[in-house]
């Protein structure tokens, strides 16, 4: 499968999965200096590769007939400041929800390591735009995912396997975040907590044999 088919692929997920709705979101991937990107206007879920164009790091057009999505300068300056090799782009609702009244999404679970701990929310600033691009850029900083105040997320991965996967948990954790207000004050874990989350992770139990 080539990367325009792979977007094709994992855009029509974004849509079965509820993560987004109608002509929102986007995602990309890079090979060398050319990024695939999904096109302006277009709904995920009916795309074809063709559809799809090819931007080089700089935003020049190389392939396509259609403009790519509005959104490219963020992903573009991911690219540019990070090792990221794909971007995810979505306006799920958990996620949303915390990226219109919070700060950050704090650590509920010890999942949330796996994207590099507490979920920091951009400031939001209007689709599109250089400023938006910025600020995405620093509230991902070491982290593999960042909200957007009254926005939505985005995730980013080595792949576009990884960067979908960073997606789903994302909005698992925002879920079960949101949820916990409903019954109560989630728990936060603590960085002492975390941390023997890693420790165990680098030394897992042996189990005898017999």
């Amino acid at each position: 499968m080539n990367f325009r088919e792979e977007l094709c692929a994992y855009g029509r997920k974004a849509v079965e999965l509820g993560l987004v709705i109608g002509t929102s979101g986007n995602l990309s991937v890079r090979d060398g200096d050319r990024v695939a990107v999904t096109p302006s206007g277009a709904a995920l879920d009916r795309l074809t590769p063709q559809m799809c164009p090819v931007v080089d790091v700089e935003g020049f057009l190389l392939e396509g007939e259609l403009q790519p999505s509005s959104e490219t300068p963020m992903h573009l300056a991911i690219y540019r400041t990070t090792d990221a090799r794909a971007v995810v782009h979505t306006h799920s609702v958990f996620g949303t929800v915390v990226a219109t009244t919070m700060t950050e999404l704090p650590p509920v679970h010890y999942n949330a390591l796996l994207l590099g701990g507490t979920v920091k929310v951009a400031e939001y600033a209007t689709y599109g735009t250089p400023e938006l691009a910025g600020n995405v850029r620093e509230a991902l900083a070491g982290k593999r995912a960042a909200l957007m105040a009254n926005h939505g997320g985005v995730t980013i991965g080595a792949t576009l396997e990884q960067a979908f996967e960073a997606t789903r948990l994302l909005e698992w954790l925002c879920e079960v975040y949101v949820r916990g207000l409903g019954v109560g004050s989630p728990a936060i874990l603590s960085e002492e907590q975390l941390a023997a989350v890693v420790e165990r992770a680098l030394n897992p139990p042996e189990f005898p044999r017999r």
